[in-house]
């Protein structure tokens, strides 16, 4: 009877305790096989302010697809992290997937958690993959702004709880405004938000120059109307909303947009923009079974609350956690991608952590060319990896603040 239990256990024990380990391999390792993304464009001005988000993401499933190598007909399971959506986009990722020729087998879903919803969809699938209870999945993220940006993507909320409780109350101040509380909270000035913004474009345009976004950037038709109004057909192969010789002084002369006294301004803070972005995942003996290249490894991920009337600080607290859960101290990472939302946010993370500026989006960030919400969390990935790869670097951390009080951040390495 010992020895049946003792069979019995080894089947439920997960034989090797190695698994997602920074230097070591395992066959249990979850792996990344390919992360792609669309450029991102700029909202109601952009390649794809006349596409329809299901018809971005389907273009970056087929990419996926055709880089990758894969028979779609393995894939067991794709999440997709959408924010503003109505009925959370969930048709319209079911119709991508099967546009894009994933099978009928094949299950979608999306999920919400703002600003990380990307990044949420590929922890969920690499949670599922690592359970057990799938062997191959995408973890992927859209959002048109263009489409479904405003008013009419907010849901009513209830006036008896926010009065009652002021943390809850907390949640409904718009995102600029808990820009202006980190700002003045943590006398984070002008100067240096303008400074870390110029920076991010600075970054972007020599990246640009350089090719370094090539192989993450799957291009895709768009479609744009003249000055005439004939629509034509575009290839959009470009982050459109980088902008050569912007510096902190051409900067400083935009006005705030929150607050006549405020610090954050259009030049300071993201830009609304549509993308979409995927990445696919199995453990490393499921990619060696199908013969397919590994790109890198997930290692961890970690989600904290903090304050909603501060909620840009996320990534300085959720950043440690990941990091230490992944047995690592915050000096052995190379390459942070952290979201730039805002740059009070940005450069007060940055600061806090104490994280050497050059190691932080080193080929710019969300304020030089865009934050379509749900996608931003999958879009850094399919980023961090081949930068990891050029510069010969093996340890990244993806992070971002939440709207409403979070911020969530993942480990991954390069291989």
């Amino acid at each position: 009877m010992a020895s049946r239990l003792q069979q019995v256990s080894g089947h439920l024990t997960p034989t090797d305790g190695i698994a997602n380990k920074i230097g070591v391999k395992s066959p249990e390792d979850i792996v990344i096989v390919c992360a792609v993304r669309s450029a991102i464009t700029r909202a109601r001005k952009g390649g794809f302010a006349n596409t329809m988000p299901e018809e971005i993401l389907a273009g970056v499933f087929k990419a996926l697809i055709a880089k990758s190598k894969i028979d779609p007909s393995i894939v067991d399971d794709i999440a997709v992290g959408n924010v503003l959506a109505p009925a959370g986009g969930a048709t319209n990722a079911r119709m991508a997937a099967l546009y894009a020729g994933f099978s009928e087998a094949s299950s979608v879903y999306t999920c919400n958690r703002q600003c990380s919803s990307g990044l949420q969809a590929v922890v969920q699938i690499a949670t599922a993959i690592q359970s057990g209870l799938i062997e191959v999945g995408i973890g992927a993220g859209v959002e048109s702004m263009t489409k479904n940006y405003g008013a009419a993507s907010l849901s009513a909320t209830s006036e008896k709880i926010a009065d009652a409780c002021p943390a809850a109350a907390d949640c409904l101040i718009p995102m600029g405004l808990t820009s202006e509380n980190v700002a003045n909270e943590f006398n984070v000035s002008r100067a240096k938000q303008d400074a870390f913004a110029a920076l991010s474009h600075q970054k972007a345009v020599t990246a640009q120059k350089n090719g370094w976004f090539t192989e993450e950037i799957c291009p895709l038709e768009g479609s744009v109307v003249d000055k005439e109004g004939n629509e034509k057909t575009v290839i959009v192969d470009r982050d459109d909303g980088v902008r050569p010789g912007t510096t902190p002084e051409t900067l400083a002369k935009i006005r705030p947009a929150f607050s006549e006294t405020g610090t954050t301004t259009a030049g300071n803070a993201s830009q609304v923009s549509d993308g979409a972005a995927a990445v696919l995942l199995m453990k490393r003996k499921t990619a060696e079974k199908y013969g397919l290249a590994i790109q890198g490894k997930y290692i961890t991920s970690a989600v904290v609350g903090v304050p909603p009337k501060i909620m840009g600080v996320g990534p300085a607290y959720a950043i440690p956690v990941a990091v230490e859960r992944a047995g690592l101290k915050l000096s052995d990472v190379d390459i942070y991608e952290i979201n730039e939302a805002f740059a009070s946010q940005a450069v007060y993370s940055v600061e806090k952590l104490q994280i050497p500026i050059e190691k932080v989006n080193p080929k710019g960030g969300a304020i030089a060319f865009g934050h379509p919400l749900g996608c931003t969390g999958a879009r850094q990935i399919a980023t961090l990896l081949p930068e990891l790869k050029r510069q010969g670097k093996k340890v990244g951390v993806t992070s971002m603040c939440i709207g409403s009080g979070m911020g969530m951040a993942a480990v991954f390495e390069s291989e």
